[in-house]
């Protein structure tokens, strides 16, 4: 039996420990969550056609993992997503997926405009720190897209949520959508999906 990471995941603490254990887990990661009814990359593709974005938007997949996030969005139609992760095992993973334009380690990424980013499940314990939400920004053109989801483990930290809330006190973005849902129904976590306009 191959290990399992999925409880142990949100307890991780910084840049080399997450990328290690991403890089251990690439080779089960999809199996293990795929059982626990990993349900939050169809809710953010759908919430970005929801939203209006274009099938032929160019999109952010960042921190794409093994690529399920972009197979969602290409499935919903999308045809123009680029990836990029911290993990290079994730990072071979989506490569054998096909979906995704090209694949960048997050520290190589070029910077250019976006037309939407996405950030699914990539910003909580155990995954990227909310800093990353300023780094998505930044890679989005103004009136571009942001979707990102939030599961219950990032909503009980209150520097997650509270960073949401200035981003809109202070106008960075407009609210487009939030829509509390499934994440891993298999161990009971949910999380809410959000997407915000670049002003």
């Amino acid at each position: 039996m191959s290990k399992r990471f999925l409880k142990s995941v949100y307890d991780v603490e910084g840049e080399d420990a997450v990328r290690a254990l991403y890089d251990d887990w690439s080779e089960s990661y999809d199996a293990e969550i795929s059982e626990n009814g990993y349900a939050t990359p169809a809710r953010c593709a759908a919430a970005l056609k929801a939203c209006g974005l274009a099938p032929d938007a160019a999109i952010l997949d960042m921190g794409c993992g093994t690529g399920l996030s972009g197979v969602a969005m290409a499935q919903m139609g999308f045809t123009r997503i680029d990836g990029a992760d911290l993990s290079p095992g994730m990072l071979d993973k989506a490569r054998a997926r096909g979906v995704h334009r090209q694949l960048s380690l997050s520290s190589d990424l070029p910077q250019i405009p976006y037309d939407a980013v996405a950030a699914v499940g990539a910003i909580g314990p155990g995954a990227a720190p909310i800093s990353l939400f300023e780094t998505c920004l930044g890679y989005l053109r103004k009136g571009g897209l942001f979707v990102l989801s939030l599961n219950d483990h990032a909503l009980e930290q209150a520097d997650y949520p509270d960073r949401l809330t200035r981003a809109l006190d202070q106008g960075e973005v407009l609210p487009r959508f939030q829509e509390r849902g499934d994440h891993l129904p298999g161990i009971n976590v949910k999380s809410t999906v959000y997407v915000f306009e670049k002003t």
